[in-house]
């Protein structure tokens, strides 16, 4: 039994689903192990993790759509507001969803469907440099 963890920064730019699928793949093959479990963990409260449709980009547009309507910036809403207007509904946005993802990993990649794809959903409005930790275990 073997594990490696490995640190992977994603820049943003604003709100919204980003592909991260490329680095992912290529950091679980280059690791060696053909058989085991991955771990992703979003160390952010205002970004989070998904694992949603990859073919066709407007269900991504949907998602954030969505969720602008779900948990709405409107001032004076929320007692929170220190990093702006988006700062409370970004961390109620990342608590709906996901910071940690585990995905089964066989042959030397993770195990997914034809459709899903992996995503950094970021819920600020400006810019951001994300780290995602990447932990895999298995031989």
């Amino acid at each position: 039994m073997r594990q490696d963890l490995h640190s992977l920064v994603v820049t943003t730019r604003g709100k919204g689903l980003v592909p991260i699928d490329r680095p992912v793949l290529d950091w679980v093959r280059q690791s060696g192990i053909g058989t085991g479990l991955l771990t992703l963990w979003c160390r952010h409260t205002s970004a989070s993790l998904t694992v949603q449709e990859n073919a066709d980009p407007t269900v991504r547009e949907d998602i954030e759509r969505y969720f602008e309507t779900l948990v709405p910036e409107q001032p004076g809403r929320y007692i929170h507001e220190d990093d702006g207007p988006d700062d409370m509904p970004a961390h109620l946005r990342a608590m709906l969803t996901n910071t940690q993802l585990s995905i089964p990993v066989a042959d030397g990649r993770p195990v997914m469907g034809t459709w899903q794809g992996l995503y950094l959903f970021e819920h600020r409005a400006r810019a951001h440099r994300r780290e995602i930790v990447l932990h895999l275990i298995g031989e």
